[in-house]
């Protein structure tokens, strides 16, 4: 089997997040459970994406942690569909589809830049309760003003369920040192992949800035997620922050040393609202795995 290690939403090798990316031989079936949760293990990024061609533009992708199988990853999308215009499968400018445990997914590649349907928005709940808000604060190690930070967190899903929690500043945001055990505890307890982290405090044409942290699947922190993207994308329609037509600028992984820029697109209207995510890619390494 092909893998490639991809940088993906950025431009540059070494920002961004990493994902490794494994297409499969043509007309070969997937690895079992097992061997796909070891091969991720064993690759060592937050999510690795096996690919299977079902035909022409057309795609089965299954995304799996270093410790078990999730319904859908973002930057593993990017990845993926960067690594098969590397390998010749599909062009630059092309529209494709992915089939995945979150849905079926329109993705549309323009230049290489690769933009990709969430799932059905869902706002699951919103915590209110003064003491739960103070639960999560302090499990995140970040400081609640009720009258600095007037948003409450959310539960949202664009494929994958996370929490949305405001925080007042870039200076609280890059602060935050969460108890990792306590929030894999917690994300398990609200049926989570975990938190996203986010400051409006932001300048220029950058519409928030963004940390996310998922230590119940073994990502203690990562670098860019698109599915928490979205769901943030959400969370600002709901909130009013944004019309229901708008384009947003995230950027993520400032404090790992792997910056990442998340461009975002939100279509709402009465009963119904479609949210993109997109992002380019890099090719860092590629080779064979033999098993």
């Amino acid at each position: 089997m092909k893998f490639l290690i991809v940088d993906a939403f950025t431009d540059t090798l070494f920002g961004g997040n990493p994902a490794g990316v494994v297409i499969l031989p043509e007309g070969a079936d997937f690895p079992s459970d097992e061997l796909c949760v070891k091969t991720a293990a064993e690759l060592r990024y937050s999510e690795t994406a096996f690919i299977k061609q079902l035909g022409p533009n057309e795609f089965n992708i299954r995304y799996f942690t270093p410790a078990a199988e999730v319904d859908l990853c973002g930057h593993a999308t990017i990845g993926s569909f960067c690594a098969l215009i590397h390998a010749g499968i599909i062009e630059k400018n092309c529209a494709c589809i992915n089939h995945t445990l979150a849905g079926d997914l329109n993705i549309v590649i323009k230049d290489g830049f690769v933009m990709m349907d969430m799932a059905t928005p869902v706002e699951i709940a919103t915590i209110e309760e003064p003491e739960k808000i103070k639960e999560l604060y302090d499990i995140m190690g970040a400081a609640y003003d009720s009258e600095k930070i007037t948003l409450l967190p959310k539960l949202i899903s664009t494929g994958l369920p996370d929490i949305m929690m405001p925080v007042a500043s870039q200076a609280d945001l890059n602060a935050m040192e969460p108890d990792m055990k306590a929030l894999s505890d917690l994300s398990a307890r609200y049926e989570v992949v975990g938190v996203h982290a986010f400051t409006l405090d932001a300048e220029g044409d950058v519409t928030a800035h963004t940390r996310n942290f998922a230590p119940l699947y073994d990502i203690d922190e990562e670098a860019a997620t698109g599915t928490s993207n979205g769901a943030l994308t959400y969370y600002f329609y709901l909130n009013n922050i944004i019309e229901g037509k708008a384009n947003c600028k995230i950027i993520q992984g400032e404090k790992m040393d792997r910056p990442s820029v998340i461009l975002t697109d939100i279509q709402a209207e009465e009963g119904s609202c479609l949210i993109k995510v997109g992002g380019s890619g890099v090719i860092l390494a590629e080779g064979e795995i033999h098993i």
